[in-house]
């Protein structure tokens, strides 16, 4: 399905440098530490939509901040390069990739397959075209997909979905007595996740031979 495209456009670092989103990113943090985290020992790269802001995020493995910039349809950070990345192939365990340009998106997640090691996980962090919430970016943010072409963007580069869809972010007020982790889950709300894996299927090895000794044996 193709991209919403949305009106007055102002690019995608415009709409995250004000106040709600930046806000956005701060609820999204939590969540991106948690999951590299996991992997303490992994290098990992992380793709965001800004510069960041305050103090580099306590990490014990090695790993890449990135945000677009530089050359067009280039990113700058940690390091200045453009697609294809300049990574060796199966060198990074986690990827997170918040709120990415769309231009190239289908050689993004190409690359993310290929510098992945087997197992590695991909996280997908996209505004939710469907929550209430694209009131506050609709005019100046950026293209986004529905939930579902994410999942298929992913699964078509060759990377596998775990679960379903994820949502967090602003939502609805929650009326009281409401199931409180059903409506944390309401896929209304402003940012959806996916999370992908590398699996890697294992060469078959040989087939022992079966001798069926008991077959009569001629003799002379």
């Amino acid at each position: 399905m193709p991209s919403v495209s949305l009106p007055r456009q102002a690019g995608v670092s415009s709409w995250f440098d004000t106040g709600a989103g930046r806000a956005l990113l701060d609820a999204e943090q939590a969540g991106i530490l948690n999951g590299l985290r996991g992997r303490p020992a992994q290098p990992w790269l992380w793709i965001a939509p800004t510069a960041p802001a305050g103090e580099r995020p306590a990490l014990q493995a090695r790993g890449l901040r990135l945000h677009p910039g530089g050359a067009a349809g280039g990113f700058q950070g940690d390091l200045r390069c453009t697609l294809p990345l300049p990574l060796v192939g199966e060198s990074v365990q986690s990827i997170v990739l918040q709120h990415v340009p769309l231009a190239q998106v289908d050689l993004l997640l190409a690359e993310c397959e290929r510098i992945l090691m087997p197992g590695g996980r991909l996280w997908v962090y996209a505004l939710n075209p469907f929550s209430p919430y694209r009131l506050r970016w609709r005019r100046h943010g950026p293209q986004v997909l529905q939930p579902m072409r994410w999942r298929a963007l992913v699964q078509g580069a060759g990377l596998r979905c775990l679960g379903q869809a994820g949502y967090l972010g602003a939502t609805w007020r929650v009326e009281a007595g409401a199931d409180a982790e059903s409506a944390g889950s309401a896929p209304w709300r402003a940012v959806c996740v996916i999370e992908a894996e590398k699996r890697v299927i294992a060469p078959v090895g040989p087939i022992p031979a079966v001798v069926n000794w008991r077959r009569p044996v001629a003799t002379i």
